[in-house]
């Protein structure tokens, strides 16, 4: 996770196309076991849980401050005591490097 997190999302454009299943797999070896894999819909997917209303949303303006920082910004199904996030490429129609990055820093606020 240090490797990725270390890391700064690139511009989509500089992106041939989608990571193949092999990179994706190799990379999520670096974040949380909870993060998803999901090759048929190109996105990967973690559902975090909190003790209330206020940490979910304190969790959800960190997300969207790593997303501004970073460029490169998530889905999330936002609820009363958990979230869900998933990041895609939309620009390449599945999964980039920009996506395992941001996990990666998503990961590193549970540190």
């Amino acid at each position: 996770m240090d490797a990725l997190k270390a890391l700064h999302c690139e511009p989509p454009e500089t992106f041939t196309g989608p990571m193949d299943a092999a990179e994706c797999a190799r990379a999520a070896e670096e974040l949380h076991t909870d993060w998803r894999l999901d090759p048929d819909a190109g996105r990967i997917s973690r559902e975090l849980r909190f003790a209330d209303y206020y940490q979910t949303m304190a969790f959800v303006n960190a997300v969207a401050w790593i997303a501004h920082q970073q460029d490169h910004h998530p889905d999330m199904e936002v609820h009363f005591n958990r979230c869900v996030v998933h990041f895609s490429t939309h620009a390449v129609s599945g999964l980039s490097r920009n996506d395992f990055i941001c996990a990666a820093r998503i990961d590193a606020l549970f540190a």
